[in-house]
């Protein structure tokens, strides 16, 4: 029965209901998440409607093209730059591989770690959303970094969610070229990157001004859901880490940007 519930929720049974995008927003330390969207893309992929699976955790400009549907695991880490220390494999890899074993191409969004150097410094991105949306995003980074944050650097770690956001925008716009009506670009990344309120949909328009959407939020069973998503799925809450704790225990470096230019 749930799982009925599920397809009937995500449109999968109605295919007036698809969509050329849809975003799914994670708790990056929670595996369930990882596992619901490794479903969702078998789903899509049984129907003939997987198109393309954009990551947050690979850079932009990397991507699978190219490599068969049997491609080893080394050679999609290899085509995507896969680190690791920052996003375990074995948490991603299965949902990665599904995309690759269905023939859909899976690309990197997150912008390079220099681009988001540059941003910091480019006042710019903050006019680039909302103020409403540019408010939550402070509240967001704040809570985020636990606190530890100072007032004064809050401004340039926005402007990197921002430019990260429009990046995943630009990224999901392209993966989508080509693709039929009922075909789906997935995207997984962070639920406050995924959302209508403070993320890639506040962006979107501006790249594929014609690309439909839905939003979908993975949210432990007992947490607050998320503002800003046409749907929640409630996931049984495994165990996380105390992020907080481990930025205290190695305390929190200066933010400095780079000299404007």
């Amino acid at each position: 029965m749930r799982r009925i519930w599920w397809i009937l929720c995500m449109g999968l049974a109605a295919p007036g209901w698809a969509q050329t995008a849809w975003l799914l927003g994670e708790l990056h330390d929670q595996p369930e998440h990882q596992r619901q969207a490794e479903l969702i893309v078998h789903e899509l992929a049984a129907q003939g409607r997987l198109w393309a699976l954009v990551l947050e955790m690979a850079e932009r400009g990397r991507q699978t093209q190219g490599l068969p549907p049997e491609a080893t695991e080394a050679q999609v880490r290899q085509a995507l730059a896969w680190q690791d220390a920052a996003w375990p494999w074995a948490a991603y890899g299965p949902v990665v591989m599904a995309a690759v074993r269905a023939g859909a191409t899976v690309y990197g969004g997150n912008l390079p770690r220099p681009r988001l150097r540059e941003a910091m410094s480019q006042p710019e991105w903050e006019a680039s959303v909302p103020a409403a949306a540019h408010r939550r995003l402070l509240a967001a980074v704040h809570d985020g970094h636990c606190g530890l944050v100072s007032q004064a650097q809050l401004p340039a770690l926005v402007r990197m969610q921002i430019a990260r956001d429009d990046a995943l925008a630009a990224t999901v716009a392209a993966a989508a070229h080509g693709a039929a009506p009922e075909a789906v670009v997935l995207l997984l990344t962070g639920a406050v990157h995924a959302s209508r309120a403070t993320g890639v949909p506040l962006h979107l328009p501006r790249h594929a001004p014609a690309l439909r959407l839905r939003t979908t939020a993975f949210v432990p069973e007992g947490a607050q859901p998320p503002e800003g998503f046409d749907e929640v799925r409630i996931t049984p809450a495994g165990p996380s880490r105390d992020h907080c704790a481990e930025l205290r225990a190695r305390g929190m470096p200066a933010i400095t940007p780079p000299a404007s230019r």
